[in-house]
């Protein structure tokens, strides 16, 4: 009788099933049903084929089972077990003896069933979940390797995220399409050919008219199954805009909090909100159609089914009775209800197998440059002579540029060489081929006379150290980066290390780095190589002039005119931003900023994070139902429709009982006339669900869908107004957040909307099937409702045990994840060190616990599994047995009976479905929980609000009073203390220093950023604290080193300076036009409306500065703050930046942060900071005549 409530969770798996398919259609790459299990070994075979054949016994137990029923219903209805109705028990032919024995041979028949169901269960799930995680082991294994194996050209052209996505996703959709789903369709298969077959012999006529339906069933839900597939990905397309806006904006929250656009911004995230909420209704109502559909069809079958099956009876076909009308219904019902849930099992085979596909294809591919490979000449010793010979070479992933065109160039063993050249001119180009990270094109490059072609990558590459701009350091210990130089270091090493490369103070002296080695230099500051064995200008991908410094600058060539124009008597204390040099040696630098780097080195990673979790309060479920208060109206309508379908099931079991038991009385115009109405009654039930439903889906979907969008709305509000020390930390990074805002807010809408709509129709279903169970037999009915509980107990071990490893897995997976996408995110960094294999041990590890997880996984799905199933086959057996005696002993009629066990195991299944919600319910509370904590979290320095004081001019004086500072994520590195300054209006003040002597830091106290501990900062001499935080930061505009670009036009990135009124284009152009970078943009195809990528990626480095000072002037600024803005350029570039910075601080109040001197010697004050105290100011010449720090610094580095 499980029909219907097994029609629900056909429909929803098939509905579930064709979520997946997220993918275009176009994608037909797939790989073959037996190649997807080309990783299986002898023991994954036997495995595999043991689980096969269980499955296949499995699938036999249905349609037997409703054999048996036929039979019983014939002996309950014969009339020989009651004594009281004499017209019937003359027509009995058997002896009482002989029909106890007839039924206790069929009760043992159910016991039998049930055995059968138990071990065999146990064995198809089981086997193939453990057979499914050894393959993807080895998957998993294998592709992370091909991956690091694969050259440098590879990952410039394939998307990181969506290889980490690969990594995970695609993997678990094999892992999902190879296990227990393929037992499920097997079981499912043979199910359906063995209840035909019983249908066809028992009764083919009847047969043939159930079936007549069934195309209508299997079109409905397919039709329906087509629109949910395309509003999924349509609403999924929406969201994943707006979850782009939500990344972009959070990665860059400075920028935004800084120019004041958290209004704008949540408006363009609300605005992709929209239409995801518009596609979520349509679905809301097309998956509750597709249900009601399903419903009315299968209702209607049932009225056809047996009016049909009457009037067989009736008009005396041979062989029909009420039992083979029921054997034959049932296995027919059973059969075609399996190709239903065979569909989603077939879907996700195919699904991995369209996923194998792709990992399958990187798995194969042979990289030109493999960095395992083991072959390859090993010199001895490698001197370091290094020659390009007519070397030429345009990187794959953009062909058609030549970077190098023919370059000739020797450097001798042991000789320091500089390139310089303006910017794109080939430089670094030349060392990540010397790497071997690429080949050239053309020519050639030896090393000590070997073409580097010929020597074994690995070896090669360890006698090759590299320092570069932005050094990458990976998310363990300080220790354990500087270890990732070389394999087996000594703690003695790597302090060395550090000592050798400085990091110790923060800056790396190269020229006690270089000794005895081959080293090259790229360098954009020519002071830092004026001593340099050989300087090479290289224009164009080719040499253009060598020599050493004094012989360059008497040819007063392109060298000369590079060095004029950084001339001064200026320094620099960042040394060499880029060196390569062949022996290893690796720096690593630690800021509090650097997320990367945990503080102390206990390495203990994200361990600490889960137990912090468990700390926020618990939510009431009534909290969250408060949030859908507004669409009041929507969830009672939705509510009544689903009272109405829960009364649905019980009515059924009534009539099915009385159309069972009406051939106890043999008058054929009454037999006519009462199935003829039944029959009407099945399908009138079958509108009344269609109707319902609908109301259901449409009145649930609306409120549902306003309420995810109104909490996303808020989330991502309450988000931009947090603190910035709250982004600093750990927990709250832009991935952490934008998780939030896509998966735990779409599970808190799992426990509103519809889900109460189940729950509301389940417990009228289960309420009223006990009432009418109770007047109809109390004592059977007080027998099932004992066993219930245990049918429902089973249900929630399979749940409960599903979700907690999946959410063990995740926890794993995480960590494994970790490692794979840094890997993948520096691939160049441990190419170039040769770490893979160290990367390769790390993640393997991580996946053996994972593996011995799922391996637990598998018995206890299998047992849980077995144990659900077999389990109904002994209700059964013990349900019929009491039966029978009940209506011997005059207890009680065959009727009765019907009715009890129909609606009492409806009512069973019912709360097992509800069960299977309480994983979504306890999902949506810590869902919930994460959304409140963030919701009602009030962040100390507001940015919303509108209070304190908004004076009408703004001077521009600035004073730093007794300032003492340290960033709340390391309290314990006290950044500035006690700093006194006053900056007067209009005045430019530089801050120069080494790293991590708090020259940002006061850029960002400026900003208001953070607080400062102890001591304040005034602003015309207010304190900034008492000032409205809105109206603070209009006054200042930022230009720092690396401007953060958004996803939008030129014009839109430029009007984002001001994002109070709208901007007029004329206005737009002005500044652009002071910022020198209008002719650049009016050179473009859509000039201003050009869009310039994700982080402004598809400009270079100095348009991107240009535009960040064009949008930092139409704010029209009382205080410019220049956070090393130049340092990231090379000559060319920084000239042009520089004139067009010198031009803007004019008449305003101007910070500078520089590394490089040369920018600032013009600066009204130098301020030298040195562990947070000022250590010296004044103007750069009676600096230089103190002859301190700031001497040195000049003097250690100038050009000439």
């Amino acid at each position: 009788m499980a029909n219907s409530e097994r029609a629900e969770e056909m429909q929803e798996n098939y509905l579930r099933n064709g979520k997946l398919q997220e993918l275009p259609k176009v994608r037909k790459q797939i790989v073959g049903p037996i190649e997807i299990f080309r990783f299986a070994d002898r023991l994954d075979i036997t495995l595999m084929i043991l689980g096969l054949l269980a499955s296949l016994v499995n699938g036999a137990c249905l349609p037997v089972m409703s054999l048996i029923l036929g039979e019983m219903s014939d002996n309950l209805i014969s009339g020989c077990l009651v004594k009281t109705n004499t017209t019937n028990h003359q027509n009995c032919t058997q002896s009482q003896e002989k029909l106890n024995e007839d039924i206790t041979v069929l009760t043992l028949y159910y016991i039998g069933i049930g055995v059968t169901a138990l071990v065999f269960g146990y064995m198809q799930i089981s086997f193939w979940v453990m057979t499914a995680a050894r393959q993807t082991k080895r998957i998993r294994k294998q592709f992370f390797h091909s991956i690091l194996a694969q050259d440098i050209s590879w990952f410039d052209g394939c998307d990181i995220g969506e290889l980490n996505t690969r990594m995970t996703d695609d993997i678990n959709k094999i892992n999902d399409g190879i296990g227990d789903k393929i037992a499920l369709l097997f079981q499912n298969m043979s199910t359906f050919s063995i209840g035909l077959a019983i249908g066809l012999v028992k009764g083919w006529k009847l047969t043939l008219v159930t079936l007549s339906t069934s195309p209508l069933i299997i079109a409905s839900a397919a039709m329906f199954s087509r629109i949910m597939i395309s509003l999924s990905s349509k609403e999924l397309n929406a969201y994943s805009k707006a979850g782009a806006v939500a990344e972009e904006v959070l990665s860059s929250i400075r920028t935004v909090v800084a120019f004041g656009a958290q209004e704008k911004e949540i408006q363009r995230y609300t605005q992709n909100l929209k239409d995801a909420k518009d596609v979520g209704i349509r679905k809301a109502i097309a998956s509750k159609l597709s249900l009601g559909a399903v419903y009315f069809f299968m209702n209607g079958t049932y009225g056809l089914a047996f009016w049909y099956g009457t009037s067989l009876i009736l008009s005396g076909e041979p062989g029909y009775t009420i039992g083979t009308v029921l054997a034959v219904f049932f296995s027919v019902i059973h059969s075609s209800y399996c190709i239903g849930t065979a569909a989603p099992s077939f879907e996700t085979f195919s699904i991995a197998r369209g996923a194998a596909f792709n990992i399958f294809q990187v798995i194969d591919k042979k990289p030109a440059i493999d960095n395992f490979s083991t072959t390859g000449y090993k010199p001895e010793c490698i001197e370091g002579t290094v020659e390009f010979k007519n070397v030429s070479f345009s990187y794959p992933s953009r062909p058609s540029i030549k970077i190098l065109k023919g370059l000739n160039l020797k450097i001798k063993s042991g000789e320091t060489v500089a390139l310089v050249g303006p910017n794109g001119s080939g430089k670094s180009t030349a060392v990540q081929l010397l790497q071997r990270l690429y080949d050239p094109d053309n020519g050639f490059i030896t090393v000590d006379g070997n073409d580097i072609r010929t020597l074994n990558v690995q070896y090669y590459r360890e006698h090759i150290g590299v320092v570069s701009q932005e050094p990458v350091l990976f998310g363990t210990t300080i220790n354990n980066n500087i270890k990732y130089g070389r394999d087996g270091v000594t703690d003695e090493e790597i302090e060395k290390a550090a000592k050798e490369a400085n990091a110790y103070d923060f800056i790396m002296e190269f020229p006690n780095a270089s000794k005895g080695r081959t080293t090259i230099v790229i360098a954009h500051r020519l002071s830092t190589i004026r001593s340099a064995d050989l300087i090479v200008t290289i224009k164009d991908g080719m040499v253009a002039e060598k020599g050493i410094h004094a012989e360059l600058m008497a040819k007063q060539g392109l060298y000369y005119s590079l060095v004029m124009s950084q001339d001064i008597k200026k320094a620099d204390e960042q040394m060499a931003p880029m060196a390569y040099s062949t022996e290893k040696n690796t720096n690593s630098v630690s800021l509090c900023s650097m997320s990367n780097i945990k503080s102390d080195f206990t390495g203990k990673s994200e361990e600490s994070i889960q137990y912090k979790e468990t700390s926020l309060p618990e939510v009431s479920m009534l909290k969250i139902f408060k949030l859908n208060k507004s669409e009041w109206l929507s969830v009672v309508l939705g509510t009544l429709a689903s009272i109405l379908n829960g009364a649905v099931h019980p009515v059924f079991s009534i009539i099915f009982a009385k159309i069972i038991t009406m051939f106890e009385n043999d008058d054929k115009t009454t037999l006519k006339h009462d199935s003829e109405i039944y029959s009407m009654i099945f399908v009138i039930l079958g509108v009344i669900c269609f109707v319902s439903y609908f109301i259901q889906g449409l009145f649930y979907g609306r409120a549902g869908e306003i309420l995810t969008m109104r909490l996303r709305h808020l989330a991502f509000k309450a988000m931009l107004y947090q603190d910035i020390s709250w982004f600093d930390d750990k927990e709250n990074s832009t991935g952490a957040l934008t998780t939030i805002l896509a998966m735990d807010i779409a599970q808190i809408q799992g426990v509103t909307g519809s889900r109460i709509g189940v729950l509301t129709q389940n417990a009228t279903n289960m309420g009223l099937s006990v009432i009418i169970s109770f007047i109809y037999g109390w004592e059977m009915t007080l027998l099932i409702l004992s066993i219930a509980p245990i049918l429902a107990l089973t249900g929630m071990i399979e749940a409960t045990a599903m979700t907690g490893f999946a959410n063990k897995d995740k926890q794993e997976f995480k960590h494994a994840g970790k490692v794979a996408t840094e890997a993948v995110g520096n691939i160049r960094t441990i190419v170039s060190l040769t770490r893979e294999k160290a990367f390769e041990r790390t993640y393997e590890e991580m996946l053996q616990t994972q593996h011995r997880n799922t391996l637990k996984k598998a018995q206890i799905v299998g047992s849980c599994y077995a144990f659900s199933h077999a389990f109904v086959y002994f209700a059964y057996a013990v349900g019929f047995r009491f039966g029978v005696y009940l209506i011997q002993a005059g207890r009680m009629t065959p009727e009765g009976m019907f009715i009890v066990f129909t609606a009492i195991a409806y009512g069973a299944m019912a709360i097992g479905e509800t069960l299977v919600l309480v994983p979504e319910y306890s999902r949506a509370k810590s869902g919930a929980a994460h959304l409140f904590a963030l919701l009602e979290k009030k962040p100390t320095i507001d940015s919303y609000s509108q209070e304190g004081k908004t004076p009408d001019t703004c001077e521009g004086n600035i004073e730093f009073r007794e300032v003492s500072f340290s960033y709340p994520c390391r309290q314990d590195v006290l950044i500035l203390c006690g700093l006194s300054l006053s900056i007067e209006k209009g005045k430019t003040v530089a801050f120069v220093g080494s790293s991590g002597c708090g020259k940002s830091t006061s850029v960002h106290l400026l900003q208001r950023f953070y607080d400062p501990m102890k001591g304040q900062v005034l602003f015309d001499g207010v304190d900034a604290k008492e000032l409205s935080v809105q109206w603070l930061r209009s006054q200042i505009a930022i230009v720092s080193q690396e401007p953060v670009l958004f996803d939008r036009s030129i014009a839109e990135n430029i009007a984002y300076g001001d994002n109070s009124r709208v901007v007029p284009l004329d206005e737009i152009k002005e500044v652009a036009d002071a910022a020198n970078i209008h002719s650049f943009i009016e050179g473009l195809p859509a000039k201003y409306n050009t869009h310039i990528g994700l982080k402004g990626t598809q400009l270079s480095g100095g348009q991107k500065q240009r535009l960040a000072i064009a949008r930092a002037l139409l704010r029209k600024p009382k205080i410019l703050l220049l956070d090393e803005a130049t340092s990231a350029l090379d000559n060319e570039s920084e000239k042009v930046v520089q004139h067009t910075l010198d031009k803007a601080s004019q008449g305003r109040t101007c910070l500078v942060v520089a590394h490089r001197l040369s920018t600032i010697q013009n600066a009204d004050l130098i301020v030298v900071l040195q562990n947070g105290k000022i250590k010296e100011q004044g103007t750069h010449q009676e600096l230089l005549r103190n002859r301190d720090i700031y001497f040195k610094l000049v003097n250690a580095q100038s050009v000439q």
